[in-house]
């Protein structure tokens, strides 16, 4: 069963070592993380390292400068991971939606994949599985119920794929990625339009010469 709210912090302490929980928490990427290109990369490089020391599983979320992380394993693992995690400057406005013991894990065979939850970053066969996502977009979890994170959990675990343009992961920043996204479709207009603007920019210097 889910924990109330006022409960997350003092149950740590009454949860056995070895028992397997499940902790959901919100965060926001401060302006310095945001402009750089290599965050994304550094997340997923260090959690692959610790997570598979440590037994850890989950599903780390990204959209609209909001990070929501899904840790499942036992519980003195989850701790050490969660106190390492919410010391990290590069985030900010960290708040536990749910924390509860489980039986089994949610995420098992994921280890810790990292999905990008926002339309103008998905490859067009994603968009097909994602389309029960809408309710939750554009993404803002701070303030989530218990009940809609298991919602949106349960609808995330179903994924063949993890729904972002490369499986491999994100190397650009998110003001990259949005200019490649509306720029990409269009490059032959821009480039006609550019170099017009180059004649235009002659002609008057000729002009006025």
């Amino acid at each position: 069963m889910p924990l109330s709210h006022t409960d997350k912090v003092s149950t740590w302490d009454e949860i056995e070592d070895s028992t397997l929980v499940q902790l959901v928490y919100v965060s926001s990427l401060t302006i310095a993380s945001r402009l750089s290109a290599s965050i994304f990369d550094e997340v997923e490089s260090h959690a692959r390292d610790y997570n598979q020391q440590h037994g850890i599983t989950g599903t780390l979320c990204y959209g609209s400068g909001h990070f929501l992380q899904c840790i499942e394993g036992e519980k003195a693992h989850v701790y050490a991971l969660k106190q390492r995690i919410f010391a990290d400057s590069r985030h900010k406005d960290v708040e536990v939606l749910l924390l509860q013991t489980i039986e089994h894990r949610s995420f098992a065979d994921w280890r810790m994949r990292l999905l990008f939850l926002e339309r103008w970053l998905w490859s067009p066969a994603t968009k097909n599985q994602a389309t029960q996502l809408s309710p939750y977009l554009p993404f803002a979890p701070h303030g989530w119920s218990p009940v809609r994170t298991e919602q949106f959990l349960h609808i995330i675990k179903t994924f063949d794929s993890p729904p972002h343009v490369k499986a491999a992961g994100i190397t650009y920043n998110a003001l990259g990625n949005m200019f490649r996204h509306i720029a990409a479709p269009h490059q032959a207009f821009l480039i006609i339009q550019g170099f017009l603007s180059v004649l235009l920019v002659v002609a008057l210097i000729l002009l006025y010469l």
